[in-house]
């Protein structure tokens, strides 16, 4: 069973309307925003997601596309497997849980290799990132016209989480400054012994 992507949904959603070549498809994930929801950037991500979609199946070279303006360009096409596979991960990934391990969560678990005060200036400079990305999808909303909210239920979803976070980075920051969440290397020490695991048996 082929292993889901984001990217690769994204893709086969794109190819389920029609037919194109890697450089609409970056064109359109640009245009329609997605470019916020996977990573995009360099044209590579997508030839390297193509090339998976294909050797399993998903996607099919549909025709070479030769002009005296371009390099010749491969038109790819979704198939059955892929039209199957596009709606059983969307499925799957509308359901599920507990399938990302964000850089962000993975710091937080470890917030004590920093003195409070440096954790609490990174957390500051987060929440001040946090504030400038919500007022972007603030600004996207507000901009969206005539637009069908179906279309922009990745953006409601960005605010939704973006202001959460913020509201708890800033919680955190705010304990931190009013010394009510601390630590220092005796206490670490502490709790270091406390939780050493037992030796394993020979």
């Amino acid at each position: 069973m082929a292993q889901r992507s984001p990217l690769g949904l994204i893709v086969l959603g794109l190819l389920t309307e029609e037919p194109m070549h890697v450089y609409r498809m970056q064109k359109l994930i640009e245009r329609y925003g997605k470019d916020r929801v996977v990573n995009v950037r360099r044209r590579a991500s997508l030839y390297q997601a193509i090339d998976r979609l294909t050797r399993l199946g998903l996607v099919e070279v549909r025709q070479r596309e030769s002009t005296d303006n371009h390099p010749d360009r491969t038109v790819y096409a979704i198939t059955d497997l892929g039209r199957e596979t596009a709606e059983r991960w969307l499925r799957e990934m509308l359901r599920t849980t507990g399938g990302e391990f964000p850089e962000f969560v993975a710091a937080v678990s470890v917030l004590v290799g920093l003195p409070p005060d440096a954790a609490r200036e990174e957390l500051e400079t987060r929440a001040r990132a946090l504030a400038a990305s919500l007022a972007e999808v603030e600004s996207t909303l507000r901009s969206s016209g005539t637009a069908p909210r179906l279309f922009l239920l990745e953006e409601e979803y960005r605010r939704a989480v973006l202001t959460a976070e913020l509201e708890w980075v800033r919680g955190v920051v705010e304990d931190l400054r009013q010394g009510r969440l601390t630590w220092d290397e005796p206490w670490r020490r502490a709790i270091a012994a406390a939780h050493e695991p037992p030796e394993e048996e020979t």
